[in-house]
């Protein structure tokens, strides 16, 4: 048991979890919109609605339970925002790639541009949204 709150304490263990969920509501919520409105909003507009639910679930998870930090919420916000608009940016980049180039269908080609948009906003997250000097970086 101990060993499992060791591994739960680790940044990098918390941050797969609450990334993992988020990023799970996330291609649910794309899927969802994609297939409901895909029509009208196009793959890309299920995107930017798909990342709006994320950024408001993944800056309370990600605050709370992977960086544990104090300070300015609304500073904090918005760096964390900042990462997410350049996760979506990279991410509106790598979608039609790989749905109009390698011709995957939307909701695959969705799965593998998210597993590069993750590791690039974990560094985004870790050395911006929630940077504190070093004597305040760990609690």
């Amino acid at each position: 048991m101990t060993l499992v709150l060791a591994l739960l304490r680790r940044r990098e263990v918390a941050f797969l979890l609450v990334g993992g969920t988020n990023t799970l509501l996330g291609l649910a919520a794309f899927t969802a919109l994609y297939y409901l409105w895909g029509d009208t909003l196009h793959y890309l507009g299920s995107l930017v609605l798909a990342y709006a639910v994320g950024i408001i679930v993944g800056f309370v998870l990600h605050r709370r339970f992977v960086f544990r930090v104090e300070g300015n919420v609304l500073v904090d916000l918005l760096r964390f925002t900042s990462v997410q608009v350049t996760s979506l940016a990279l991410n509106a980049a790598l979608l039609p790639l790989m749905v109009e180039v390698v011709h995957l269908p939307v909701v695959p080609a969705q799965v593998v541009s998210l597993a590069l948009v993750v590791v690039a906003s974990y560094f985004g997250h870790l050395l911006f949204s929630f940077r504190r000097p070093a004597d305040h970086a760990e609690r």
